[in-house]
């Protein structure tokens, strides 16, 4: 393989990893409280704590089966807390 097959070969495969990265990194607009929990290394129990107490803005949301709900927590609320903390109780 020539010099330039190869730096040709390898922009391709630098443009396809780019695309996946792309894709992958895009925020959601909410997260489950277990998403939130491996976003900020905590427990998952933690976060819905936090959620129970108001030191995270969170909203109750059906989850699928039945009439239980669950705490679902907006991308803009994660980054705020990455920032800022948590909310005060």
């Amino acid at each position: 393989m020539s010099e330039d097959e190869l730096k040709e070969r390898l922009l391709r495969i630098e443009g396809m990893l780019e695309s996946i990265l792309g894709q992958w990194a895009a925020p959601r607009e909410f997260y489950s409280t277990s998403e939130v929990a491996v976003l900020l290394g905590k427990a998952e129990f933690t976060v819905r704590e936090w959620c129970r107490l108001g030191r995270i803005l969170a909203e109750k949301r059906a989850c699928g089966r039945g009439l239980s709900k669950e705490w679902m927590i907006s991308h803009d609320e994660v980054q705020r807390i990455k920032n800022e903390g948590l909310l005060p109780l």
